[in-house]
């Protein structure tokens, strides 16, 4: 484990504090943190599908995907959910129905395409992961909002391409990074099925940090470290300042903030 994160510390200009750590071990918060981290799961698949969509593929196989997404989706987005139902038809149908067209105006559309689809797999399949440990123990799945996280990284990226697509690519890279710090310093202090699903996750959610990384280098001949040195000092104030919000990939938190 430790040679599978050190490249994650590396990357990232701090650790998780450790207040966050006390407040995310307390019973009464892992309800919140489970439902988030499920409402988190499937955002990554939807942030890579608009990727894939936007710079990558025809529209015939942009609906291709948005096909893919929508028993997701009408779960999330719907009142009446069926749990149950949901994770027997997923667990049989988490492919694409059809191969995706790569667009040839866009030289990286198949690299792009490959590494997406493997991340979305994967996050859906978390999903389902994540939603069927919340069903055996009882906690109803909610949709959440937003956090200051995402919302910080995101006001950074700058609004010409290709620039825009290299910055979105560097914050997905750290998302992923911090996911994958945050599971293995919270696993130590969680039940035994827990701590064995988010060490099972580290693995993915590293490979998935490099993949997002090395598309933003690919798509440009100039050196991304400035950009990377930059987000690493959003990411890192983020990360260590006070946060009135308890979730998943918040600041440290207040100590009067409970998760809801």
């Amino acid at each position: 484990m430790q040679q599978l994160l050190a490249p994650i510390y590396a990357f990232l200009n701090c650790e998780t504090p450790d207040s966050w750590i006390e407040e995310a071990k307390k019973p009464e918060n892992l309800k919140g943190l489970l439902i988030d981290h499920c409402n988190c799961e499937l955002k990554a698949a939807q942030t890579a599908m608009f990727l894939i969509r936007k710079y990558a593929i025809d529209k015939q196989s942009g609906q291709v995907l948005l096909d893919w997404a929508k028993p997701y989706e009408d779960f999330v987005y719907i009142k009446e959910r069926n749990i149950e139902s949901f994770l027997t038809k997923q667990s049989k149908k988490n492919e694409l129905s059809a191969d995706l067209v790569s667009r040839e105006d866009f030289a990286h559309s198949e690299d792009l395409i490959a590494k997406m689809v493997r991340l979305i797999k994967e996050e859906f399949h978390h999903f389902e992961q994540v939603l069927a440990i919340m069903h055996s123990r009882g906690i109803e799945y909610q949709n959440v909002r937003a956090g200051r996280y995402a919302k910080g990284m995101m006001k950074q990226v700058r609004t010409h391409e290709p620039e825009t697509l290299i910055d979105k690519l560097i914050v997905g890279a750290f998302i992923e990074a911090r996911s994958c710090e945050r599971f293995a310093k919270l696993a130590p202090f969680l039940d035994e099925e827990l701590k064995k699903f988010y060490i099972s996750l580290l693995r993915s959610e590293a490979r998935h940090y490099q993949d997002y990384l090395i598309l933003a280098q690919a798509i440009t001949d100039n050196d991304i470290s400035e950009r990377v040195a930059h987000f690493a000092a959003v990411e890192a104030e983020l990360i260590l300042s006070e946060d009135t919000d308890f979730k998943f990939h918040s600041g440290a938190p207040v100590v009067s903030a409970v998760v809801a």
